[in-house]
């Protein structure tokens, strides 16, 4: 994929991780729509602004019709409400999904007839370690519904490799963004995960693991429980 001949659109860009992933595409020359809940927030130079909440499906719905030339969509909104599964607010966990399962759900579901109809594109969803991994804590809800994501690229990757549209996500750790400010751990720099994700979807990755704590992770994976929770015995 040649990114300055693509048409992209991303989910929350007005700010965060979301907002260095349009940055990264205009610099490449691509054309991009920034979908966020107030429009006038996004001050990005040369970006379409366009009303999204990805949980409201008239403006799913209005959105796709607004860009009917896209052929990379960029699922990056996310929510983080610290909710834990065993006593967070049940309200709470249900954003969650609502957002990462089915907020994104609702985003390809409506922009995959435009990226067949104009040939065929990518799709990446931005996922996270933590569909892998969980903290144990506070980010119960969050882990829970990224895994749920993560099931969910796989599954729509072999739906639609078929007609021509690639799905891939993006496995990163804490980057440095408003939603992890209160993390003390390690984060990356967006700007340049941003760089990474961007470069995977150019070379037709699948899966793109953008940093160490990622890469470990997957290795991790193989040896089951024990090796990703050695603290159970």
């Amino acid at each position: 994929m040649n990114i300055s001949q693509q048409v992209a659109f991303v989910t929350g860009a007005n700010r965060g991780f979301g907002r260095h992933l349009a940055l990264e595409l205009l610099s490449r020359g691509a054309k991009v729509y920034a979908g966020a809940r107030n429009p006038k927030s996004i001050d990005i130079p040369g970006a379409i602004p366009v009303k999204l909440d990805i949980t409201n499906p008239q403006e799913v719905a209005a959105a796709a019709m607004a860009a009917k030339d896209v052929t990379l969509l960029i699922n990056n909104a996310g929510s983080a409400t610290g909710a834990t599964l065993l006593d967070g607010d049940l309200d709470q966990i249900q954003l969650e999904i609502n957002t990462h399962f089915f907020g994104t759900l609702s985003m390809i579901r409506n922009f995959a007839p435009i990226l067949i109809n104009n040939g065929g594109g990518s799709i990446l969803n931005i996922l996270s370690a933590l569909s892998w991994f969980s903290i144990g804590g506070s980010e119960g809800a969050y882990s829970a519904a990224k895994a749920a994501a993560w099931a969910m690229t796989n599954e729509l990757r072999l739906n639609l490799y078929p007609q021509n549209v690639r799905v891939a996500g993006l496995h990163v750790g804490f980057m440095d963004t408003d939603m992890t400010s209160g993390v003390e751990a390690p984060k990356s720099n967006p700007a340049d995960i941003a760089k990474i994700a961007i470069d995977g979807i150019e070379s037709d990755s699948f899966e793109i693991l953008a940093d160490e704590p990622s890469r470990q992770l997957q290795r991790a994976l193989a040896g089951g429980v024990a090796a990703i929770y050695p603290q159970l015995k």
